[in-house]
């Protein structure tokens, strides 16, 4: 069996006082409320969120804004257990503990960061597409992510050489607006896949970092 299933119907006050401490923090980087849970393929954009992130809690049965609304049904759990393992890629290892509160069950799925990035989840049409948790959101990585995830597998010692090249980013990186892909590509004159490899090797090093703005990821100096 390759996940914990932990079954606590928790009756005593220091479950309730946990659930509503937990509610109170509302969405963030490392917690989402559900309050339903109806399609597998949905929930796992979540579980490979996380996963590709720091790890986080999901609670099912509370809605956005906090109001505990409880679970509809037992087939809520399958489909967790469907997300993870049937369209998350690799499968994911996660805990899951039902707490009752107010008389309504609620669902709390702890989900622990991978050690084995990227974590895919399948889409309707089957395709495998990586996500990562940034702030309540869950976005799509981007090519910069995966040569990150990819560099680091097959990082041994790995040195970084500063040609005109790399002293050229940084220059662009030293900048006051955070660089995008596109306008390194244009002003460096490289192509898209070079700019991503280099970029992914500077956040690799701590020497840049990835921000999120506008719905866009762009770069700038850590």
């Amino acid at each position: 069996m390759t996940f914990l299933y932990t079954f606590a119907a928790m009756k005593a006050a220091t479950g309730t006082d946990y659930i509503c401490k937990l509610i109170a923090e509302g969405e963030h980087q490392q917690q989402d409320f559900k309050f339903e849970i109806s399609d597998a393929r949905k929930i796992a954009r979540s579980i490979s969120a996380f996963s590709n992130t720091e790890g986080g809690k999901l609670l099912v049965g509370v809605k956005d804004n906090g109001k505990i609304s409880g679970i509809r049904s037992d087939e809520e759990a399958y489909m967790i257990e469907a997300a993870a393992q049937l369209y998350c890629c690799p499968s994911v290892n996660y805990s899951l503990q039902t707490h009752l509160i107010e008389g309504k069950q609620i669902l709390l799925i702890q989900i622990e960061e991978s050690k084995n990035k990227p974590v895919y989840a399948k889409n309707e049409e089957g395709k495998q597409l990586a996500y990562v948790r940034v702030k309540d959101e869950n976005i799509l990585a981007t090519a910069v992510h995966l040569r990150i995830w990819q560099q680091n597998k097959n990082a041994t010692g790995e040195l970084i050489e500063f040609t005109e090249r790399e002293e050229l980013l940084l220059k662009l990186l030293e900048g006051e607006t955070p660089l995008s892909l596109n306008r390194y590509c244009r002003k460096a004159g490289i192509s898209r896949r070079a700019a991503e490899h280099l970029l992914a090797k500077f956040i690799r090093f701590d020497i840049a970092e990835m921000v999120f703005e506008n719905h866009k990821f762009f770069y700038k100096l850590k």
